[in-house]
């Protein structure tokens, strides 16, 4: 069973966290989002890969 309270306070630290970088240095955010628009497919998928990967380590140390 799903339990819906995790998942939202899941989602929630996603949002608080990706909302950092933008409220803190919103230049910064516009040169790193130009830099990503020029990378290929195969560059974001490894980026992407090594985030879900580092994802699952984390929240496999937080429920240990």
């Amino acid at each position: 069973m799903i339990n819906w309270q995790d998942l939202f306070a899941a989602i929630a630290l996603v949002m608080i966290i990706e909302g950092i970088l933008p409220f803190l240095s919103p230049d910064k955010m516009r040169r790193m989002m130009a830099t990503v628009s020029q990378m290929n497919d195969h560059q974001l998928r490894v980026m992407g890969l090594v985030s879900m990967v580092a994802g699952l380590l984390f929240l496999v140390v937080a429920k240990s």
